[in-house]
């Protein structure tokens, strides 16, 4: 009996520090995202209140990039799959360096958006994106649920709205646009739910290594997946609701 109860505190034990492991995981999560997302929405708002900085990337009056637009417009796309792929060379602090100089070129590919949209309707947006993804993550996170089947649907779906997004940058179908915002919705919302699981369910899986180091780049990758499925779904709902100028 005694041995019995030894084996049986020694697995509580395990189960308290995993947990604790867990909401310590969870947090950097959260909080490298939401340093990234202030990152983003700081570059963009000084770069689209400044008009010198803005003629930069876009003509004033058509908003329609130019080159180094067209550039900057692409880039968060590139950087993601540089980062995955150069991740496994990189540090934990490199890691998070370059999440956060993602998040800066983020708000630059953005800084549109507050010429073309009423500051009210941005700020309006960001709260309702805010809520939802709050109750979405929360979800995600609690649900007992195995949701990772989703995870082929949402990226075919992912995959499809990219393509249709950069083919209406040259078409500019406004029939397209609202197509693509209704579905991106839809399919972020899910990512939303999808990738806060996918993030708990890996640290459970690997909690038991105790290497620090991949835990640590563990947490700025999801936190990376976290912060796309915000930014997009704001961008998703701020075509839908927001007030253009």
């Amino acid at each position: 009996m005694a041995e019995f109860d030894t084996i049986r505190n020694a697995a509580g034990t395990r189960t308290a520090q995993i947990d604790a492991g867990l909401r310590a995981h969870m947090n950097k999560v959260y909080g490298t995202m939401s340093i990234g997302l202030l990152l983003t929405f700081a570059v963009a708002w000084a770069v689209g209140t400044s008009p010198e900085l803005l003629g930069m990337l876009r003509d004033p009056m058509t908003l329609r990039p130019n080159i180094l637009g067209y550039i900057v417009m692409f880039a968060p796309l590139i950087m993601v799959f540089a980062f995955s792929a150069a991740l496994n060379r990189l540090s934990a602090a490199g890691a998070q360096t370059f999440f956060y100089v993602f998040a800066a070129v983020m708000g630059l590919s953005l800084s549109w958006i507050f010429v073309a949209f009423t500051g009210f309707s941005i700020a309006q947006v960001f709260l309702v994106t805010s809520i939802s993804f709050a109750g979405l993550s929360l979800w995600g996170y609690t649900t007992k649920k195995d949701i990772s089947g989703w995870g082929s649907f949402l990226i075919m779906g992912l995959i499809g709205i990219i393509v249709a997004s950069i083919i209406n940058i040259f078409l500019g179908s406004p029939a397209i646009n609202f197509a693509i915002s209704i579905i991106g919705v839809l399919i972020f919302a899910g990512l939303t739910a999808y990738d806060t699981q996918k993030i708990k369910s890996t640290y459970l899986q690997h909690a038991h290594s105790g290497d620090s180091e991949w835990l640590g780049k563990a947490a700025i990758m999801g936190a990376l997946s976290l912060y796309l499925d915000f930014i997009n779904l704001f961008m998703m709902l701020l075509q839908l609701l927001g007030n253009r100028e």
